[in-house]
């Protein structure tokens, strides 16, 4: 058998390793960037790979077989006659060599240390005020910041309804239902001024990927937040979306970011819309700000156009305004994590624990200002049911507002929630954070078991006992500032006369329940009034001249509270 040099073996060895590498890299993808970890990983099998080749040829040329002893254990034998017990003897294999063929091993440990004493190095127990430093919380006044709303901005699913409500709507489409599947996803953005889930839509698997490939995918799905209405937005002939999560080659989406930006960090991609409807993925491009692999920040995004491919790099201050989605929430929340508990160094947030709080068990979002916030609340480590304030960050700028409100924790509320509806066993879902009349209040969908929004509610955070019930958001909200006025917590809701024509009358059937959305001639606003509560209003009609008495309110749409004939 022809014995093979040390350089040959070099050559072949590194060949074998920069085969196996490029497979690696075009599955798993990993950052060229030092303060990466999977990049270390990467490397360090590299070398662990180019040893083993290594270790093979040597065993090759040596002649090795495997053979049975007498025990009937199996040994390694060379075929040599040689006395290996002096291994110097051994053209091929000396011991400088030996030592030679451990350089990788050795490289392979040093590139494991530098992330065990990097990870280190870089955690709070070193740099506690730094990690405090990656957000910056505000004071806040929540009646001043916190608009009112109305009720055309508040999002009355949560994201198990949204999927619920898509899934039935994709089930309607026998064009799609067989060869695609919806996305969990269900991304919360702010499109045309109103709070919408968007998700796209998945290929069914590698079969239907072949079928369909060329054309893309054909459709994504919006949920409106407000009129919970499903809706399957077609992308049109060719304009198919071409570059997603689930397709394959170089049309995958992080093989096609990563090969165009093959140093950059990325955070998981989230689609949003812009504001004509076309589907755009946010990459936000993830930065170490302590250390080598401490301090996770965002310090831009790649927007990648989803039918195209066309891709473009925008810094934080560059960010198009129709984004919303630069931050996610599990990055915020563990940021203020790390504010909450470091502010008064390491030490106290494992012995003292003075002055240490974190964030609750849960979040939601809410479009404002032509924004999505996260909200969350804030309690103390000590793991009582109180929160002590909560914190409203934006999604796109990281501008956050810290409230000390202290009261009741969002699943205490959602307890009291249901206690007040436990007759009809509807689950809660987790709250909204709303300002009604001036007062911190939770809002929260009750659910049946079938995962269906019946009634609505409003509990009150700081006296928690204080719950509006309705089968629609405007009977709920009535029903709240009732009992906020009985009780003296809030002075008495001021009401409004106005006369008028009736220029407009809309109806909308919520929960089995009829509701009148009444326009005057020369006002824009559209006063609510209820069926269930005065049944004459289904005798309005087009030009009859009103005398409607409602609740002052910012909401575009106000709450009547009588009304007559004039």
């Amino acid at each position: 058998m022809k014995k093979m040099d040390n350089k040959t073996q070099v050559i072949v060895s590194m060949i074998a390793t920069a085969i196996f590498g490029s497979f690696y890299f075009y599955f798993t993808l990993p950052a060229i960037n030092y303060q990466s970890v999977d990049f270390y990983f990467f490397l360090i099998t590299l070398v662990v790979i180019y040893f083993v080749v290594q270790t093979m040829l040597n065993m090759k040329n040596l002649g090795f077989r495997k053979t049975v002893d007498e025990n009937g254990r199996v040994v390694f034998t060379t075929e040599r006659e040689d006395d290996y017990s002096n291994v110097e003897k051994d053209p091929y294999l000396t011991k400088a060599k030996l030592k030679e063929k451990k350089i990788p091993l050795y490289i392979a440990g040093a590139l494991l240390a530098i992330v065990i004493f990097g990870s280190v190095a870089s955690s709070p127990i070193f740099h506690a005020d730094a990690y405090t430093r990656l957000i910056d919380i505000q004071p806040g006044n929540f009646e001043e910041d916190i608009d009112e709303l109305s009720f055309d901005q508040i999002p009355w699913l949560d994201r198990a309804s949204a999927q619920r409500l898509g899934d039935r709507k994709m089930g309607e489409l026998a064009d799609m239902v067989s060869q695609f599947e919806v996305s969990r996803d269900y991304v919360q953005v702010n499109y045309n001024g109103r709070p919408v889930r968007v998700t796209p839509l998945l290929y069914g698997d590698i079969f239907k990927w072949f079928n369909n490939y060329q054309e893309g995918i054909p459709a994504y799905i919006t949920i409106d937040m407000v009129t919970q209405e499903a809706q399957v937005v077609r992308m049109g002939e060719g304009n198919g979306i071409k570059y997603s999560q689930s397709e394959l080659f170089f049309r995958k989406l992080d093989r096609h970011i990563r090969f165009n930006y093959p140093t950059y960090m990325f955070e998981r991609p989230i689609m949003e819309i812009d504001e004509d409807g076309h589907p755009y993925w946010i990459c936000p491009k993830v930065v170490k700000k302590i250390g080598i692999f401490g301090g996770t920040d965002i310090d831009g995004i790649v927007l990648v156009d989803a039918v195209t491919g066309a891709h473009a790099f925008y810094s934080l201050s560059e960010v198009p305004e129709w984004v919303d989605n630069v931050y996610r929430a599990e990055l915020l929340i563990r940021q203020y994590d790390y504010y909450g508990a470091y502010g008064s160094g390491f030490l106290n947030s494992i012995f003292g624990q003075r002055g240490v709080t974190m964030t609750t068990d849960g979040y939601n979002y809410l479009a404002m200002n032509d924004d999505v916030y996260m909200y969350t609340g804030i309690t103390s480590v000590g793991g009582d049911e109180s929160n002590v304030g909560f914190v409203w960050i934006n999604q796109r700028t990281k501008e956050s507002k810290y409230y000390q409100i202290a009261g009741a924790h969002e699943y205490s509320a959602m307890a009291s929630a249901e206690g007040a509806l436990q007759h009809l066993r509807y689950i809660a879902t987790f709250p909204l954070l709303l300002n009604v009349h001036g007062q911190p209040t939770y809002f929260m969908a009750m659910k049946d078991n079938s995962n269906l929004v019946k009634q609505y509610a409003m509990v009150n955070v700081e006296q928690y006992q204080i719950v509006g019930t309705g089968t629609s958001v405007l009977l709920c909200e009535e029903d709240y500032i009732r009992k906020l006025d009985s009780l003296g917590i809030s002075a008495p809701s001021e009401t409004t006369q106005i006369t008028g024509t009736v220029e407009d009358v809309r109806v909308a059937v919520i929960d089995g329940n009829s509701h009148y959305y009444v326009k005057l001639s020369g006002n824009a606003i559209y006063y609510a009034i209820s069926a269930a509560t005065d049944s004459r209003v289904v005798l309005i009609n087009e030009g009859d001249f009103l005398e409607l008495t409602y609740l002052n309110s910012e909401s575009r749409i106000k709450a009547v509270q009588s009304f007559d004939w004039a």
